[in-house]
């Protein structure tokens, strides 16, 4: 099947049609400014600008960087305050003219490393880490997926908040070598790991790529991965989980189980 898979960050908007049997990019990955500010209107409308470019009719799922309960965004992370208590299913159904299905950013790169990638078949605690303009996280217990976490919030020993300090953007901003950013990042997974002892470790978003450069300073004592999908985890996930919402009529079964996906 085949779904338009769509990542919403604070810095762009990437989509991709996907092959849900695959996880697949069946065409080329198409990229658009998040505008400024990112307002629900304002998104919305670079949304269908996107769909308007794959010239797509289908489904629609999309990766979002707030938890997201029932369609409706709770928190902003890195866009406007504005967003939150959006229906945002229902703003980008309009806007687009397709059904659109929501989550949230870190949970649909989750999916699909957990479906796909680095963590399927994985048992125990898998903890994911997206690495960009914030940091997302994503945990999964054998295989059952704990939505929303939003652990990039959390405030460090240093009263920072661990996403303004170790995120992608901080180190592109305060031009930090890959190693002094190295140990930032450790400080972080210390901390994670501390709270909640996972098995593995998956890191996801831009910074994934460069993984080579900073492993040598991570100190934890869970297995260390790269993403399988790199940045792409985020598009895969969000059609993966536009699938599963399409097919189910339960909807506190959304994504309670990964297991659904293999």
């Amino acid at each position: 099947m085949l779904i338009l898979g769509v990542d919403i960050g604070g810095s762009g908007i990437k989509g991709a049609v996907v092959d849900t049997e695959t996880g697949e990019l069946v065409s080329g990955r198409h990229r658009i400014q998040t505008p400024q500010p990112a307002t629900p209107e304002t998104v919305a409308a670079v949304l269908a600008e996107l769909v308007l470019h794959f010239d797509w009719t289908g489904l629609v799922g999309c990766g979002f960087p707030a938890a997201i309960q029932h369609g409706v965004a709770r928190t902003a992370a890195n866009i406007s305050a504005s967003f939150i208590g959006a229906h945002i299913e229902k703003l980008f159904s309009d806007a687009t003219k397709c059904p659109c299905y929501c989550l949230n950013d870190a949970d649909a790169a989750g999916i699909a490393e957990m479906h796909f990638g680095e963590g399927a078949g994985q048992s125990g605690v898998v903890l994911l880490v997206t690495i960009g303009t914030g940091l997302g996280t994503v945990f999964f217990t054998d295989g059952k997926l704990l939505p929303n976490t939003e652990l990039g919030h959390l405030f460090l020993k240093n009263g920072k908040k661990a996403e303004h300090y170790a995120s992608g953007a901080v180190r592109d901003v305060e031009g930090l070598s890959w190693k002094r950013w190295g140990k930032r990042f450790n400080t972080y997974l210390n901390v994670m790991e501390k709270l909640f002892w996972p098995d593995l470790i998956i890191l996801g978003g831009g910074a994934s790529k460069k993984f080579e450069k900073f492993k040598k300073h991570i100190t934890v004592e869970a297995r260390v991965k790269p993403a399988v999908f790199l940045n792409q985890a985020g598009i895969v996930g969000a059609a993966l989980y536009a699938k599963s919402r399409n097919s189910l009529t339960d909807i506190d079964k959304l994504i309670l189980d990964s297991n659904e996906y293999r």
